[in-house]
This record gives C-alpha cells, sequence and structure tokens, in this order.
C-alpha cells in the first residue's frame, strides 16, 4: 500500500522487483490511488528510469502488478479492511484507516492540515492509535505549508482544533526530516498535548 508517489514513499519498490525477479510464482501486487500508480507506470516502471517489472519476465507473469484502487472504496486484503482518506500534500496522496478484528490505527501519509481524515475518525470506537507525520520545526512554517507537511505547531492546532475527543488515543509522531530531529522532539515537548508522542526507531506497537 502506497499513499503516494513521491520519491522516498516509493524508492524501494523499484528496488523489490529487481531482488524478487525469478524469486516468487505469484506477483507482487503494489496497491495505490489512481495518481500514483500512473506515476509509476510513466515515469519509474517505463523502460527508461528502470525496466518495467509489470511485463517482466512476461506480461502474464509479471513480477509485480500494480493496482489502482478507487479513492472513498474500503479494501479488503487478508485479514485486514483498509480505507484511504484523501489528505492535503502537493500530489494525490492518502492516509489509511486499518482495521483488523475489533481494532483500527489511522496513519495520516504525508499531509499538512487537514480535514476528512479528522471527520473519519470522529466517534470510532475502536480507534487504538494514530500514527501522524509532522516534518518541519515552527520556524520553517512557510516551507511546511509550502511541501504539504505539519509542524509541532500545526500538529497541535490539528488535534486540538479538529480531533479533541480522543479519549486518550495516542498520537504517534513520524516523517521527522533527520536535519531537524533535536530540535522537533524540543517543540513537539512545548506544545503540551497530552498523548502525542515520537515513535522511535525499530519500534514495535501491539494493539
Amino acid at each position: 500500500m502506497l499513499t503516494h508517489a513521491h520519491f522516498d514513499h516509493i524508492k524501494d519498490v523499484p528496488l523489490m522487483a529487481d531482488l524478487l525477479t525469478g524469486r516468487r510464482d505469484e506477483p507482487v501486487v503494489v496497491h495505490g490511488s489512481p495518481e500514483c500508480i500512473r506515476t509509476l507506470r510513466e515515469h519509474v516502471f517505463n523502460d527508461k528510469l528502470w525496466p518495467d517489472f509489470t511485463s517482466i519476465p512476461s506480461a502474464s507473469n509479471p513480477v509485480m502488478v500494480l493496482e489502482p484502487f478507487e479513492l472513498g472504496k474500503t479494501l479488503h486484503l487478508g485479514d485486514y479492511t483498509l480505507r484511504p482518506i484523501p489528505v492535503c500534500h502537493p500530489v494525490e496522496s492518502v492516509g489509511y484507516l486499518i482495521e483488523k478484528g475489533k481494532s483500527m490505527i489511522a496513519v495520516s501519509g504525508d499531509t499538512g492540515p487537514t480535514d476528512d481524515l479528522w471527520t473519519a475518525l470522529r466517534n470510532v470506537q475502536s480507534l487504538k492509535a494514530v500514527l501522524l507525520e509532522t516534518s518541519f520545526p515552527n520556524a520553517l512554517q512557510r516551507l511546511a505549508d509550502q511541501s504539504g507537511h505539519l509542524t509541532p505547531q500545526t500538529m497541535s492546532d490539528e488535534l486540538t482544533g479538529k480531533f479533541p475527543m480522543r479519549n486518550g488515543v495516542p498520537v504517534l509522531l513520524y516523517h521527522l526530516k533527520p536535519a531537524f530531529t533535536r530540535q522537533l522532539y524540543r517543540e513537539v515537548e512545548t506544545t503540551g498535548v497530552k498523548g502525542v508522542r515520537i515513535l522511535e526507531l525499530d519500534e514495535e506497537l501491539t494493539y
């Protein structure tokens, strides 16, 4: 499942296709929004930037299948139910509500201030956690707005203004720009929003 087609979010897909050639009997199915899949087809797997692994070794038996989903339509993949939610980013982007059994988590994907995600999460009793991007420090608010990302300030505004009744559901922050990690830790701590923390590398969560 891809959230959007920006390079940092799809860079491992072409390399994975190369590594899996000749090692699987069934193709890997990559799901994404219509624009995301179109970008992969036209600009990555185009036999110019990278071989077209959707037709290698043959069109009838490829290494990889690129499968667009319909925005707003619920997907059923194995034991999981996924609902893509449009978010605010310069290219077509989604977050996901991911449900298994009686538990749901939400993943924002890359987004600036948005509305649909919070609307979808209101009154969801099975919600166990929200994974929310926070990329730039407050001093770079203009850059964050231009590039469709959150700062600690806009993250705080989103939670307190659009999702205030989350009933103790933890908010786990990710997608910190590496150059600003220390500053982001300090600024997140000073927001004073309860139940918000930054995910740690290699951390495993069970819900």
